[in-house]
């Protein structure tokens, strides 16, 4: 029989189990801190119908989705996680409590061409507040606050929060009057860090057939530069001129007066008007984060407020704010860039019990016993050599090793080894179980990242 190849396709991470630990480690922050603001957890299917999906997709969406037919099925893998908490809203907004705020760990799927950095499967960690009909500019103020936690939580330092308003934009383009190109114009800025000023003025005024002076007007606005203070004061100064500008501007004073409060430091969150979000669904607060240190990265969480999540599939108005970490995408840039703390526990266990009698009673009660007390706990039974089973508890980075003879069992002990320091020594059972928890408790407060 001829063998297969086997072969991982390009475009999806698969990781060894080492990294896959730091990769759980991770997730389990920005769980529990999204839990920590109140946010309840929500698994939406992979695999939903083809019209729900595309609904309010469409053009590019439509390139990229896996779309696939069973029997008279029309289905598609779905390719984030907005678009089915929209029809979950439409579908359950009798049952459900408003606002509501999720959050959401999972994975997507977008047939886009696999690049450095950039795949077709992958994980997104969200979170978003829905209203009824309003929600609340504070919830705008507050969603900065989760992403400073999380971020803080995972390691990093410098890194900032930058956040703009749409409405501001819209209402400028207006005083221009060049409402009809606004989308356009923002598509267009929102490039600004990757292609340079010089040519996003080619573009305003050779595609998009924007006058030279109206282009000039427009880098000169979004070149505004300063401490948040700055900026807003120097907003001022287009006040009453149109109302959308104003309404922005009221809205983003409030929230970066807000972020104070919601223990945010300002050397974490700027005012920026060249953050725009390149999707038209967004219509006031946006959000984009970056590492300080590596803007090559670009954006590592964007999000921001939109006017009514699920119009395609209800007429009652649900107003949204959230944001998302794109969070393989992440991980691989850290690993890249040497991140990765190599301090974050990786074992799969936190003890490896090597009996050393035929009978296996005693090591199974004591695997047992150290279970109960929370301690992960492995029992290697296989009939190896001693140094083979050494090797095995080094290669896994296991932190103690527990040997179990006739000695131990008369004396009621259990010789503990800690791995990393090689020191041995012979405790009970429930002095070896504080010893390893102390351990434990250590390396947790090892935070994932390290800058």
């Amino acid at each position: 029989m001829e063998r297969l190849k086997p072969r991982t396709l390009s475009g999806f991470m698969e990781l060894l189990p080492a990294p896959q630990m730091q990769m759980e480690r991770i997730m389990e922050i920005i769980r529990s801190s999204y839990a920590l603001y109140g946010f309840t957890p929500l698994d939406t299917p992979l695999i939903e119908s083809s019209e729900v999906l595309l609904a309010k997709g469409g053009g590019e969406t439509e390139k990229q989705i896996y779309r696939f037919s069973k029997g008279d099925s029309d289905l598609s893998l779905r390719f984030d996680l907005t678009v089915p908490l929209a029809k979950y809203v439409a579908l359950h907004y009798a049952e459900l409590s408003f606002p509501f705020r999720r959050y959401q760990i999972g994975k997507v799927y977008r047939g886009e061409r696999a690049q450095r950095g950039r795949f077709r499967e992958f994980y997104q960690a969200d979170i978003d507040v829905i209203g009824d009909e309003k929600l609340d500019i504070t919830n705008d103020a507050e969603i900065p606050a989760i992403i400073y936690t999380v971020f803080s939580r995972l390691g990093l330092k410098r890194f900032q929060i930058r956040i703009n308003n749409r409405k501001i934009l819209n209402g400028f383009y207006a005083m221009l009057g060049l409402t009809e190109k606004a989308g356009d114009i923002m598509r267009t800025v929102d490039k600004l860090e990757k292609i340079g000023p010089d040519l996003v003025r080619a573009i305003l005024t050779d595609d998009l057939g924007i006058a030279d002076a109206q282009a000039d007007e427009i880098l000169q606005f979004i070149a505004i530069r300063g401490g948040n203070a700055q900026v807003l004061a120097a907003l001022e100064a287009f006040r009453g001129r149109n109302e959308v500008f104003d309404e922005g501007l009221g809205e983003l004073a409030t929230v970066a007066g807000y972020l104070g409060s919601f223990g945010v430091p300002e050397s974490n969150f700027a005012v920026d008007l060249t953050i725009a979000r390149g999707l038209d669904y967004y219509t006031g607060t946006v959000y984009e984060t970056t590492l300080l240190d590596h803007p090559e990265i670009g954006s590592v969480c964007s999000g921001g407020r939109y006017d009514n999540l699920a119009e395609y599939y209800t007429d009652r108005q649900l107003p949204g704010v959230g944001i998302s970490i794109g969070l393989t995408r992440l991980f691989y840039v850290l690993g890249e860039q040497g991140m990765l703390n190599p301090d974050v526990p990786t074992a799969p266990t936190d003890a490896l019990i090597l009996p050393m009698t035929q009978d296996l009673a005693p090591a199974i009660a004591l695997a047992t016993a150290l279970r109960a007390q929370g301690i992960r706990t492995q029992l290697y039974t296989e009939q190896k050599k001693f140094k083979s089973k050494m090797n095995y508890a080094d290669k896994l980075c296991v932190p103690y090793v527990l040997f179990l003879g006739e000695d131990e069992i008369s004396e009621g002990v259990v010789a503990c080894k800690n791995m990393r320091t090689g020191e041995q020594v012979k405790l009970a059972p429930a002095e070896a179980v504080e010893t390893i928890r102390a351990a434990i408790a250590e390396k947790a407060a090892c935070p994932p990242i390290r800058e």
